[in-house]
């Protein structure tokens, strides 16, 4: 007989699930009131800068001032003792624009002013490139002579290169008469000529701006990455390429900024040429705006107004190279 077949147990189903509610959006998130800074706060950085201002303004905004207000008026050495100034209006400006003399002196002053600026930027930054190539005691030693010629005062400075190009003495005229046989300079004087005149001033001048620009200059190549050149000179650039394409645009607004504070001080520069015409080289051949301002020291007005003049053209460059750097930044 066949075997009975069973039956397998089938589970009861499952009662229904009872349906779930749906869960309501959540409410957004109240916004938190956004807190403002106490007007205490926002104008506290403001206060601190009121002592500084107020210098600024004490020893720089009165004399310019007064220098202006002066300008328009005639005022000279009997003003000083009592007698009222007399309203001139722009008669001084109009005196000095209309002398032909005055715009060679500004000529001559811009002129020497960019070459100066010129040869002091392209040395500063040939010696902070040798700083970054030597090793450590020659760059030590360099930054020491550079700091030495620096820190010494500027009138002896003077001193010892007005020794260096004596007519009689000097070193210059006996290395340029003995060692390289120049006969006719072993008593040359170097000041009685315009030329010669401004060739030994470009050089003290030269010799002590260049320690400012090559320590700058030096600082801001320190912050190039060194990943940055290690790449460029993997990709089969050489040291001039890597110096010219990279470090230099890296460094730009350093260099705008040497430049701009160079081109202002070889503009007003005024101990050096003063102390060379006292040495015995002819003056009116030799003025730059500083020295010829100071010739008008007699005659408060019409320095004044030619001071007024010299602060326009300084600004004049000032804003042409502020100008030029931040269009540089922009691309």
């Amino acid at each position: 007989m066949p075997a009975p077949r069973t039956t397998a147990a089938v589970p009861p189903p499952a009662p229904p699930r009872a349906p779930v509610p749906p869960v309501p959006p959540a409410a957004p998130a109240a916004r938190r009131p956004r807190r403002r800074t106490p007007f205490r706060s926002r104008l506290g950085p403001y206060l601190l800068l009121v002592p500084a201002v107020a210098a600024i303004a004490v020893g720089l905004g009165y004399p310019l001032a007064r220098q202006f207000v002066i300008s328009f008026q005639e005022y000279g050495l009997a003003q000083q003792f009592g007698r009222p100034a007399e309203w001139v209006g722009l008669q001084n400006y109009v005196t000095l624009l209309t002398d032909p003399y005055v715009w060679t002196v500004i000529a001559r002053s811009i002129a020497f002013c960019l070459l100066n600026a010129g040869l002091t930027m392209a040395i500063g930054i040939a010696l902070a490139v040798l700083m970054t190539k030597v090793g450590r005691a020659a760059r030590v030693t360099l930054q020491v002579g550079m700091l030495l010629a620096w820190g010494t005062p500027v009138l002896a400075t003077m001193t010892v290169w007005q020794w260096l190009f004596d007519s009689q003495y000097g070193v210059v005229n006996w290395l340029l008469a003995e060692p390289l046989g120049m006969g006719s300079m072993r008593f040359h004087s170097w000041l009685i000529e315009p030329l010669s005149f401004y060739g030994v001033a470009t050089v003290i001048v030269v010799w002590m701006s260049v320690p400012f620009v090559a320590f700058t200059v030096y600082a801001g190549l320190l912050q190039v990455p060194e990943e940055c050149m290690e790449a460029a000179q993997l990709d089969g650039a050489n040291a001039w390429q890597r110096l010219w394409s990279l470090a230099i645009p890296m460094v730009k607004p350093v260099l705008f900024v040497v430049a701009l504070l160079q081109v202002i001080w070889d503009l007003r520069v005024f101990t050096q040429i003063h102390v060379l015409q006292r040495a015995g080289a002819p003056t009116r051949e030799t003025h730059l705006l500083g020295t010829y301002i100071y010739s008008l020291a007699k005659e408060f007005s019409m320095a004044g107004a030619m001071a007024t003049i010299m602060l326009v053209i300084t600004l004049g460059l000032t804003v042409f190279y502020i100008r030029r750097m931040l269009r540089e930044e922009q691309l």
